[in-house]
């Protein structure tokens, strides 16, 4: 069985970070496992608390990790420190970990930064430059190529510029009020389209963690890139389209949609006992 690691925080609230990464390798098909950069204490209207992994604790996590069951691709997702970051690329670069797929998240759908000036720029000087793919939305995508993403051919320009300066494939993610979930794929020079449709919905708490765990499990199942981001956008449309709709606020998908099987089936009614 192939193998997946995530490197993000903990969701709380189960519908993105950690909880969501795990969930998408294992309906993908493959084995998950996790480094826990953070603990947050949210839900579907908000975070409350965050509290950071020390760097050591971090690193000795990788190491178990790497020391035992291989993973055949690594996600990255938030992490909130220069010194979080370092430990990864530097456990990475000794494991000499493959098919590194990093979610660079940085910049809220609302344009508010998430992380501080001083991780960003170790985010782009350290993980961005051994990345096999990134995957920034729209906001993230300006902050790397510097510039702004108004256009369709904005897009092509942005992924361009990035994949030139950290030497790696993009993912520019669409939507974002720019177009009807379009995503583009910038690849050893050239770029591709993956057309989606927008599915009228609130319930999308998740989706770059998604996204970004089931590129890097078809990675780890041998697919190439564009396969495993065209099997990944059919893999979150499902998850869209399956109209969950939990919590008080913006709720998480339903990442077992596909889920079969006489262990998935919901406890019978109690009608039936009589």
């Amino acid at each position: 069985m192939r193998t997946a690691l995530t490197i993000a925080g903990s969701d709380s609230s189960g519908g993105a970070g950690i909880q969501a990464d795990i969930k998408t390798m294992t309906m993908n098909g493959v084995f998950a496992m996790s480094a826990i950069t953070a603990l947050t204490a949210q839900n579907t209207t908000g975070v409350s608390a965050i509290m950071d992994s020390t760097p050591d604790f971090l690193h000795q996590q990788l190491e178990m990790i790497f020391n035992d069951i291989f993973p055949d691709a690594v996600k990255i997702g938030m992490v909130s420190s220069s010194e979080l970051i370092t430990v990864i690329h530097d456990d990475l670069i000794k494991f000499n970990a493959k098919n590194i797929v990093v979610d660079p998240v940085m910049v809220a759908t609302s344009g508010a930064k998430l992380i501080n000036d001083n991780a960003i720029e170790t985010l782009k000087s350290k993980l961005l430059p051994i990345a096999s793919v990134i995957t920034p939305n729209i906001p993230e995508a300006e902050v790397l190529a510097d510039m702004k993403i108004l256009s369709s051919e904005d897009m092509i320009t942005a992924a361009a510029l990035i994949s030139k300066k950290y030497h790696c494939s993009v993912l520019c993610k669409g939507g974002h009020k720019l177009n009807d979930a379009n995503d583009l794929l910038y690849h050893n020079g050239s770029f591709e389209w993956f057309n989606g449709r927008r599915i009228c919905t609130h319930n999308t708490h998740g989706t770059g963690c998604t996204l970004s765990s089931a590129i890097a499990s078809n990675l780890a199942k041998g697919y190439d890139l564009s396969t495993s981001v065209k099997r990944a956008k059919d893999y979150i449309s499902g998850a869209l389209n399956a109209m969950l709709d939990l919590g008080k606020g913006d709720g998480p998908m339903n990442h077992a949609f596909n889920l079969t099987g006489e262990f998935a089936k919901e406890s019978i009614s109690e009608y039936e006992f009589v």
